[in-house]
């Protein structure tokens, strides 16, 4: 039955899964980066979805490989990678955060429309690029 899918065993076919599984996680953070409102949501988004993206395809070139020296190597680049991509996204994030970049609220101008609080109208003020903070009262 597998055979009709292109595929000679079950460790192929199981790798398979896991690298199908961690291309959703990767489609998942490419949508996120795309649609969501400001930095630090883009930074969320990024960096929890790439590092299950990578955990996964990663397992599935090791499943594929099978037990060899270029498992091993894969395998060590995958923790590379598992340890560096959180914390680079926090610091990336704690920096952003410390210079005063703005945090998107639904106080922030066209969110209560963006998220449907509000009756849309077909104004082009969605919460994108720079966001001026609110004036003083």
């Amino acid at each position: 039955m597998i055979e009709a899918f292109g595929l000679n065993s079950l460790r192929e076919l199981i790798a398979a899964i896991f690298m199908l599984g961690g291309l959703v996680f990767f489609v998942g953070s490419a949508i996120g980066m795309l649609r969501l409102p400001d930095f630090y949501s883009r930074i969320h988004a990024s960096g929890n979805s790439e590092t299950l993206g990578c955990t996964l395809s990663f397992i599935g070139l090791m499943i594929y490989e099978g037990p060899t020296l270029t498992a091993v190597k894969m395998a060590f680049a995958f923790l590379i990678v598992f340890m560096a991509n959180p914390i680079g996204s926090h610091i990336l994030g704690k920096a952003a955060y410390k210079s005063g970049h703005p945090v998107w609220t639904l106080e922030t101008k066209g969110a209560k429309k963006l998220v449907g609080l509000e009756k849309q109208d077909h104004s082009a003020d969605e919460p994108v690029g720079h966001i001026r903070q609110k004036e003083d009262k």
